[in-house]
């Protein structure tokens, strides 16, 4: 690597690619502007979605890499770390759109803003654009620059984060049609958490660790715990929660045929630190008491 860039405000990122500063909460930045460069570490304290038009090399994330193709979204949170490793001097291509956090105060979208998971998307879940797509995208940046490039009046912030959240909704539907179009792997990834549920439970883990947690089962499948429990919902209709509060269920029925365990015994065996909790959520769930069920079946 290079060098190692924090960028805390919008002006850092703009300085970076050789970008000017339109307005201090918010930019659209041209990336053929910045000058040739190679493997990097960028540590975000700003939002930032950035649609890359060239192949940069590989970007690691957490503890693996993944290639950045041509033509993806890729949106990164404050308190994001990132590495560019590419050894090679390449020369960016492309747009992005940067907004401090601040921009949302006191409007919708920073309500809104815990519903767009994807800023918590691994590299390797980016969002892959077709060419309609990425028109659309970059009609929503050519807005937002249209607004950057007025005078600041009392209408400027309320219309660039309408336009951000408009760019927002735009990649939510994109995201879903991605879910969809990927049908095949997301099936091999339910598949591999049930199986991953199914080892788990047959396991000393339970004993170890306690309840597979949606972080834990994510981490296993190598998935951001937000992707992960965006594509189980979309595929199932159940959060990852759910779906795993389900196969504990299943296996407590099947533990409690054996009359030779006590309900604690069988709570333990599944994770449970206490006893009542097991109670409380096989009761929520079958609309029976562990000992009802026992005597019912």
């Amino acid at each position: 690597m290079e060098r190692a860039i924090t960028f805390n405000t919008v002006h850092d990122y703009n300085v970076f690619n050789n970008n000017s500063t339109l307005h201090p909460l918010v930019s659209i930045v041209d990336l053929n502007k910045a000058a040739p460069r190679s493997g990097h570490q960028m540590a975000f304290n700003i939002f930032c979605a950035v649609l890359k038009q060239v192949k940069c090399g590989d970007i690691r994330y957490g503890n693996h890499n993944y290639d950045y193709q041509e033509g993806t979204l890729v949106f990164f949170a404050p308190g994001q770390v990132i590495d560019v490793a590419n050894p090679e001097v390449y020369q960016p291509t492309g747009a992005a759109l940067i907004f401090h956090p601040d921009l949302l105060l006191n409007t919708p979208l920073g309500k809104r803003m815990n519903e767009f998971s994807f800023f918590s998307y691994q590299t390797n879940e980016a969002l892959h654009l077709s060419e309609r797509e990425k028109k659309i995208i970059l009609e929503c940046f050519d807005k937002i620059s249209y607004e950057l490039s007025q005078s600041i009046d009392k209408h400027s912030k309320t219309l660039i984060a309408s336009n951000i959240e408009l760019f927002l909704n735009y990649c939510t539907r994109f995201y879903d049609r991605q879910f969809i179009t990927r049908e095949n792997v997301n099936r091999g990834i339910l598949e591999k958490f049930e199986e991953l549920l199914n080892n788990y439970f047959v396991s000393e883990k339970p004993q170890l660790i306690g309840l597979p947690s949606v972080a834990y089962c994510a981490g296993e499948l190598h998935l951001s715990a937000n992707y992960f429990g965006d594509l189980i919902k979309k595929e199932t209709g159940k959060s990852a929660q759910e779906y795993i509060q389900n196969k504990i269920i299943d296996t407590a029925k099947n533990k409690i045929y054996d009359a030779g365990k006590t309900v604690n015994e069988i709570a333990y065996e599944l994770g449970f630190k206490y006893p009542q909790h097991f109670t409380r959520l096989f009761k929520q769930k079958t609309g029976l008491s562990p000992v009802e069920y026992r005597k019912l079946n």
